[in-house]
């Protein structure tokens, strides 16, 4: 029974190169999960970012944080603006302090 020695051989060897494949397989698993990850990742950072600044615009635009419209004054066609009237108070008088000579000794 000479053969034994090389069945044992041959067996041992297909075990590594099985134990290999499978290494190898589970690594290019890893690879392709990693991958997948970051861009899944990638598509749900894009779409958080694109949704906060939707929601920032919609709240400045028509939301609390949108500025009070202020009331506009409407014109037929030709009519000139009439000038606002300006309050003119009338100026009052200060009293200017008056220097009182001090009694030298």
């Amino acid at each position: 029974m000479a053969n034994g020695g090389k069945d044992r051989g041959s067996r041992e060897s297909r075990e590594r190169a099985r134990l290999y494949q499978a290494r190898v397989d589970f690594h290019n698993g890893q690879s392709r999960r990693r991958t997948r990850d970051n861009l899944i990742a990638g598509i749900a950072g894009g779409l958080l970012v694109v949704g906060v600044l939707a929601a920032q615009t919609a709240y400045f635009v028509s939301g609390p944080g949108a500025p009070a419209p202020e009331p506009t004054q409407t014109m037929n066609p030709g009519e000139t603006p009439a000038p606002t009237p300006t309050e003119t108070g009338t100026p009052t008088e200060t009293p200017v302090p008056s220097v009182t000579p001090t009694p030298t000794p």
